[in-house]
């Protein structure tokens, strides 16, 4: 099990997801990836958002841990609407070349984790703030 938070990449490994997901503060960071998927951890914070986006060759799955989100999915970008609410019981499917949008409505941190299968970020990603993120797309 990886207690100091120096994951063996491409290994197998043990980890408290819940404990490394609400330890986060960060708006992504990449905690594992293998050859066919990956594993990150996020933080958004009140108010904020994953921001709108499509993953063309990617599935993803995304589970709260803390917090509730506004889920907006739709196949084109104007089809976009809100289709639900998630909470630490759900989890967020999201199939390939799907519009999608979690935002975080309440005053607390929303956190959560996601898995990208194939992977989609590179080995060691962290993105400190949505910004940040947003500049390591262009």
């Amino acid at each position: 099990m990886s207690e100091n938070n120096c994951f063996t990449h491409d290994k197998p490994e043990i980890i408290n997801i819940q404990n490394e997901t609400t330890k986060n503060n960060y708006y992504r960071k990449e905690i594992w990836t293998g050859e066919h998927l990956q594993v990150t951890v996020m933080a958004i914070p009140p108010k904020g958002e994953i921001g709108l986006e499509i993953h063309n060759d990617t599935d993803q799955f995304l589970r709260i841990v803390q917090g509730v989100g506004s889920v907006y999915m739709g196949e084109t970008k104007k089809d976009v609407k809100l289709i639900g609410y998630a909470n630490p019981e759900c989890a967020i499917l999201i199939p390939a070349n799907t519009w999608h949008n979690v935002v975080n409505e309440q005053n607390m941190p929303l956190k959560l984790y996601s898995i990208y299968a194939p992977p989609h970020h590179k080995k060691g990603t962290i993105h400190k703030t949505k910004f940040d993120s947003d500049l390591a797309e262009d």
